[in-house]
């Protein structure tokens, strides 16, 4: 009989704490088992602000996939986002000196090497080392050059860094439930597995996840990452205007915002349908009017913000598959026909399908970025050297040396 394996993504986000726990013994896909989703504390804009109500809230959404599945969690994938998380291109180059001149995998795993050999400061650490493509004596396009043959190997890179003291906060919270940590994965990243077909990517496609606390961008082309970063404006700061423009208390805003909440409601048929005022469940009545005009303003805001971020100016060159929305506030009413009269790209909302398993409440874009971290560590469990830069390692590395010291 073939052994289970079962795996765990935990995404810790602003707003919510998502554990899912799947088995992907067979080779259907991974087919999940358990899901815990609880309310987040302790967390502001993707960065732990406060460890022990952060614990506690990851130690809530563990437990509930935990008697779900009937499975103890050891180990998971987590997410990680957050200002300050910064990314480049980067290329290696090393010589085939046998000779017999073919490339084989320990070529492979110098250039990645080199590529990854570049100033950081101390502050801050490798978190993905992801590479782009290959070259063999300048021919360019090669994916896997392995068996080719050749004097020069090139590797053009993605290479993303974070901040050591954000992480380690983040890597303390799991660790102090007794849970190691398989991989640490960029949000915009995993959220991409989710999300995006291999069309898209192909032929260059940019990517938002507008969560609560962050919107995650990833640009796409020729099949692999492009560009990466995140922007530290999302669905708290819609809630927040809403909140102070119409005098209400903040979680009646949040109420009120996913409600009623859309930014066109002339696309929608609501200007005239819907009461004049809207009624929240404790009686607070506002205008659907100022309502849908708040929150219109700031994801337009937001809308252009995603456009700063494109490494080209020329975006519609860059990326002819356009934008595809996911995230939890992506479930406005109206959002990708807005998107589509203000960046005049193909816009799309993104939700995360062909899951099996109890995976109904997992079929919405809020959870995009859980669903993607299982999709991640299902696609490249036993291969995280190829993925992972030295961050994890470093970690892995000071935990066996404490276990030893006190053994």
């Amino acid at each position: 009989m073939k052994k289970r394996n079962v795996i765990t993504a935990i995404d810790v986000g602003t707003t919510k704490i998502c554990t899912i726990i799947a088995d992907i013994s067979d080779d259907s896909g991974p087919r999940v088992v358990g899901v815990g989703i609880s309310p987040s504390k302790g967390l502001h804009k993707g960065l732990v602000v406060n460890i022990n109500e952060a614990r506690e809230s990851i130690r809530d959404s563990v437990r509930k996939a935990e008697r779900t599945s009937n499975f103890k969690v050891e180990s998971a994938y987590v997410g990680v986002t957050g200002r300050h998380v910064t990314s480049m291109n980067n290329r290696g180059v090393v010589s085939i000196t046998r000779n017999d001149r073919v490339v084989r995998p320990d070529d492979l795993k110098r250039v990645l090497s080199a590529a990854q050999s570049i100033k950081t400061a101390d502050d801050r650490r490798l978190l993905h080392v992801i590479p782009r493509g290959y070259a063999v004596d300048g021919q360019e396009g090669v994916k896997n050059p392995v068996g080719m043959h050749g004097f020069r190997l090139d590797v053009e890179t993605h290479v993303i860094t974070a901040a050591v003291t954000s992480i380690q906060n983040l890597v303390k919270c799991i660790r102090s439930l007794g849970m190691d940590i398989e991989d640490l994965v960029l949000e915009p990243l995993a959220s991409s597995e989710a999300i995006l077909t291999e069309d898209e990517k192909q032929v260059g496609v940019v990517m938002a996840d507008i969560g609560g606390g962050t919107t995650d961008v990833a640009v796409f082309r020729d099949g692999s990452i492009y560009h990466t970063s995140i922007l530290p404006v999302a669905g708290y700061q819609l809630t927040r205007d809403v909140a102070i423009g119409l005098g209400l208390p903040f979680e009646i805003a949040e109420e009120m915002k996913k409600k009623y909440g859309s930014v066109m409601p002339v696309y929608e048929g609501k200007s005239d349908d819907t009461p004049q005022p809207v009624v929240s469940k404790d009686g607070h009545g506002v205008s659907y009017q100022d309502l849908c005009d708040i929150i219109r303003a700031r994801v337009e805001e937001i809308m252009k913000l995603i456009l700063l971020e494109m490494p080209s100016s020329d975006y519609e060159a860059l990326i002819p598959a356009g934008l595809v929305l996911t995230g939890g506030s992506s479930n406005l009413s109206g959002i990708a026909a807005m998107g589509r009269d203000i960046l005049h790209i193909p816009v799309r909302v993104g939700t995360p399908s062909d899951l099996n398993g109890i995976a109904d409440v997992l079929r919405d874009p809020a959870y995009a970025t859980s669903v993607g971290l299982l999709l991640w560590g299902s696609k490249y469990e036993g291969k995280k050297q190829w993925k992972t830069g030295a961050f994890t390692g470093a970690l892995t590395r000071l935990a066996t040396q404490f276990r030893k010291l006190f053994q």
